[in-house]
């Protein structure tokens, strides 16, 4: 089969190379899968850079590719959701990903069955995204009638996390330019910021929970509008002591990460707040909450930029790395 191998991390980036590899052996545990369709993410070029081996140190050579759609073509002895011609997706397991191949063996527990109202190239999309607002509120432990700010909602992860929230009972507000205000409020967020008129700080204020997608610069305002005791969950602060906690990583581990996220947990000290990293892992189950949650009435929101092949990978990296896509990247590999 062919697939993608990155041969060795470089921070200033390197290509990946179209190898014919052998079948993956199948574990017990896990389904073969025919992959038709697999998404590229700012993840990917992270793992490329050497940015997230601290976290998952992957060994070389090592098949690319983190969320995917495909069909069932084997199934494990010891499996029992999924039979031969399922369609199915799912975020590959952290220890073992792989997507960017023609076949790749998961564990059952990390793949769900595909809403049938969508492309295989339209449910490779989804499952970074969900399980990243699945995961976020989880962390948070939020509850019915408590509120929520998304920053920066009116991107992918926002379509996805304004109605999640919105079935868990939650207040959402959320912050972006007016164009997209019809179609944020739409999904589910009851108050919408725009940024170009106001600043979230200057209107909000006791929130119950923060989901921050914008990183350093915006953290010391979103601690700011968070009650005091209140949760911050974000995808691109820095990993700290009780991600690493949480992970079940090594003392080691644990010591380097709260070392590296002092900062943010002295800010959210400050007001008896917590800050928490995520990074986001495999969980079937979840995705079939999401397939609850959603259906063809109200369907997900997806958004795709531009479709490669296989061969293109390094192309569609590139288009990625700098920040070219307005939707989802898709590699396509099955006809």
């Amino acid at each position: 089969m062919k697939a993608a191998i990155l041969t060795h991390y470089d921070k200033n980036g390197t290509n990946l190379e179209i190898r014919d590899v052998p079948l993956p052996v199948l574990e017990e545990d896990e389904v073969l899968v025919r992959v038709k369709a697999a998404a590229v993410n700012p993840l990917d070029n992270m793992i490329i850079h050497g940015e997230v081996k601290l976290i998952v140190p992957y060994k070389m050579p090592l098949i690319m590719g983190n969320e995917f759609s495909g069909i069932v073509e084997k199934t494990g002895k010891n499996t029992t959701r999924f039979k031969a011609g399922d369609k199915v997706y799912g975020r590959m397991p952290l220890k073992k990903i792989g997507a960017f191949a023609q076949y790749a063996a998961i564990e059952e527990s990390a793949l769900a069955l595909m809403p049938d109202y969508l492309s295989f190239e339209e449910a490779a999309s989804i499952p970074l995204t969900a399980l990243t607002a699945m995961q976020a509120f989880e962390i948070m432990q939020v509850k019915s009638g408590e509120s929520i700010f998304i920053s920066g909602g009116t991107g992918s992860l926002g379509a996805m996390a304004i109605p999640i929230a919105k079935s868990l009972g939650l207040h959402v507000y959320t912050n972006g330019s007016k164009e997209n205000e019809e179609r944020v409020r739409k999904l589910g967020a009851e108050r919408f910021i725009d940024y170009k008129k106001e600043n979230y700080v200057d209107v909000l204020t006791n929130v119950d929970h923060v989901l921050d997608t914008l990183g350093d610069r915006e953290l010391p305002n979103e601690f700011k509008v968070l009650k005091k005791g209140g949760n911050l969950v974000s995808l691109r602060g820095l990993p700290n002591g009780r991600f690493a906690k949480r992970n079940k990583m090594s003392m080691f581990k644990q010591i380097l990460f709260q070392i590296a996220g002092r900062k943010y947990d002295k800010m959210a000290a400050k007001n008896k707040q917590t800050y928490d990293f995520i990074f986001v892992h495999e969980d079937g189950k979840q995705l079939d909450r999401i397939n609850q949650i959603f259906n063809k009435t109200h369907p997900i929101e997806t958004s795709i930029d531009t479709i490669f092949s296989l061969d293109q990978i390094n192309e569609a990296l590139s288009k990625v790395r700098n920040g070219k896509s307005k939707g989802k990247t898709i590699i396509k590999i099955g006809e």
